[in-house]
């Protein structure tokens, strides 16, 4: 599996020969939209810069909501949570993605406004990916991101949804989380095998502008 930062919420995943998007922006949002054919395409809530799936060359599959999905190889389950701390009343809900392929098992947490309960992070079982926003303001913070980190105790930590340079709005940077960890690996892209996954946790920090040097 071969994962790379498209920017914000927005990650393509590639397995089998076909491509998954979460939540898809539009250029507006600051970052340059992914400009090829996709096969799927997951939409955690439908805010202005998580839902342009319409804008996604190809017919992608859309999915939304709660429950299994099963498209071209990868297993899909949507989990409901909010977008605030105040049971969706603010900013509504927000759909965590659990993502199955090769034997990986991914969580896409989308634009997620509170720290799980107990019953929530048992229900979702497994995870060895965990993407996850950071830079609070309309998302958990860099605090609340760390304590979910250490609920769920995943193989490998993905920030997500943080200020760049590229970013329209003002969220926290990323580092205000990843100072929180001895160790911080950057990167282009991750390109990993469920053998080849880290016993212990590891913090990477996907660098979206490579692909805009090709």
């Amino acid at each position: 599996m071969k994962m790379s930062w498209l920017g914000h919420a927005s990650f393509l995943i590639e397995s089998g020969g076909k491509k998954l998007i979460t939540d898809p922006f539009d250029e507006k949002l600051g970052y340059p939209p992914y400009d090829e054919e996709v096969d799927i395409t997951t939409v955690s809530h439908e805010h202005w810069d998580h839902s342009a799936a319409s804008n996604l060359k190809g017919k992608p599959v859309v999915v939304k909501g709660t429950g299994e999905f099963n498209v071209d190889g990868f297993q899909i389950i949507g989990f409901s949570t909010f977008h605030d701390k105040s049971s969706g009343k603010k900013r509504g809900i927000n759909t965590v993605y659990k993502i199955c392929v090769e034997d990986i098992n991914l969580l896409h947490m989308g634009d997620l406004g509170h720290v799980l309960s107990p019953e929530q992070y048992l229900g979702l079982g497994k995870v060895d990916l965990l993407l996850l926003p950071v830079g609070g303001v309309y998302t958990v913070d860099a605090d609340e991101a760390y304590q979910i980190v250490k609920a769920i105790n995943p193989a490998v930590v993905i920030p997500m949804h943080f200020n760049t340079p590229h970013l329209c709005f003002k969220l926290d940077p990323v580092e205000q989380f990843t100072s929180k960890f001895d160790q911080v690996i950057k990167q282009a892209f991750l390109e990993i095998t469920a053998d080849k996954l880290p016993e212990q946790v590891e913090i990477i920090v996907l660098d979206y502008t490579s692909r805009l040097t090709k």
